[in-house]
């Protein structure tokens, strides 16, 4: 799985997909030319590539997805926390809270987070 990896604009072009699926190839590459300014070749060449990757499927020119959004992020951002802070979800936190002040309301989140994981 540590090959599932989208740059920006492949990020753009899969929230088209994710956001309207099940829908045509023809029907992306339209709205990847509105949304992206893409040609339909770009289109296509990049569909192909993320089916490659595992995340969508093309059936007789109908894409939909293998992997959901949130699930693809999830990995995205448990890969990012192993590589970079050995996978210590605090160190990562405490990087982050450094340049950026919670809000009140993330800090609730937070905890609300952590209290339904301490009952599981």
């Amino acid at each position: 799985m540590s090959e599932l990896q989208m740059g920006t604009n492949e990020s753009k072009f899969a929230d088209i997909i994710w956001s309207n699926e099940p829908i045509s190839a023809a029907m992306i590459a339209k709205r990847a030319e509105e949304a992206l300014n893409w040609k339909k070749t770009t289109s296509y060449t990049v569909l192909k590539r993320l089916c490659e990757k595992g995340i969508f499927k093309n059936e007789k020119g109908i894409v939909s997805s293998l992997i959901s959004r949130e699930e693809f992020y999830s990995m995205q951002s448990e890969r990012f926390v192993e590589e970079t802070f050995e996978g210590s979800l605090p160190a990562f936190l405490a990087a982050f809270t450094k340049r950026k002040e919670l809000k009140p309301e993330e800090i609730a989140e937070l905890r609300r987070m952590v209290d339904e994981y301490e009952v599981k």
